[in-house]
């Protein structure tokens, strides 16, 4: 995989795991700061990352695919 491709795989995980980590902390932060550290992570974890893997990144790459596609066809 050349390094572009790389930055842009990046990109996209990015602007999905933010969002979410930044929702799922502001939701459920103070009760899980009563767990040891180990387990708040193991929680975090546990629950956004298939989230992510099935769900975020896949919506991200479907928006993308649109609007490249809008973007083709003003150029037409």
């Amino acid at each position: 995989m050349k390094t572009k491709m790389k930055l842009f795989a990046a990109l996209k995980i990015w602007v999905v795991i933010y969002p979410s980590i930044t929702l799922f902390l502001f939701l459920f932060g103070k009760p899980l700061s009563l767990l040891p550290l180990y387990q708040r992570t193991f929680l975090l974890t546990i629950s956004l990352v298939p989230l992510i893997v099935f769900a975020g990144v896949p919506l991200v790459d479907s928006i993308i695919r649109q609007l490249s596609k809008k973007s083709g066809k003003d150029k037409l």
